[in-house]
């Protein structure tokens, strides 16, 4: 693992666990809607190939509108994704940025406000899958978005305060598995189809 935007202060307690304090008006956006390109909030990350799924805790004391934390996918400054808790009008948000030279968002606000959410973002062929949960049981997808086959990527933990003084952010189980290719799996089913 790796820093990107490296925070003053963060600490890591084992391989799966990552606490911050994030650094104060930093975010990631390109383009759309604002007419400004930021690319300065702390990511903490491995570089990976292949189809993957990953998945982590998310435990966040937000204070300031736009507060966010989650996991990011990132091939450079113009392909990338994040996906979290954005803190909206005193409200939990689900949220999804898809930046493909310019940026796109959807949010779902949550009724309840929970201590936590999990978070499993699964990567094939060319398209990455976002789930949330509040009991890390059940998952519900939050979005299927296309992504660039075939590149190796930047994957790992991000947060941001675009408009705040930062705030204590938690990430805890983090966790990437290899997937068995897709593509694999469905020829070997066909041939069984199709073998007498």
């Amino acid at each position: 693992m790796q820093w990107f935007n490296e925070p003053e202060q963060w600490s890591v307690s084992d391989e799966q666990s990552l606490s911050m304090f994030v650094t104060p008006r930093t975010d990631y956006w390109r383009i759309t809607h604002y007419g400004f390109t930021v690319d300065d909030g702390p990511f903490y990350y491995c570089q990976l190939g292949g189809e993957f799924e990953t998945t982590v805790k998310i435990t966040g004391e937000y204070q300031t509108r736009y507060d966010q934390m989650g996991l990011m996918i990132r091939i450079d400054e113009r392909r990338w994704i994040k996906t979290g808790v954005e803190y909206v009008n005193e409200k939990i948000n689900l949220s999804a940025v898809v930046t493909r030279e310019q940026s796109d968002w959807n949010i779902v606000e949550l009724e309840q406000v929970p201590e936590s959410v999990w978070l499993k973002v699964i990567k094939r062929l060319d398209y990455v899958e976002i789930n949330y949960s509040l009991d890390n049981v059940t998952f519900t997808m939050l979005r299927l978005a296309y992504f660039p086959p075939n590149t190796p990527v930047m994957v790992g933990m991000t947060a941001a305060s675009p408009d705040g003084d930062g705030f204590p952010a938690l990430f805890e189980d983090f966790r990437i598995k290899h997937l068995p290719d897709l593509q694999r799996e469905q020829w070997l089913e066909n041939s069984k189809k199709n073998t007498p």
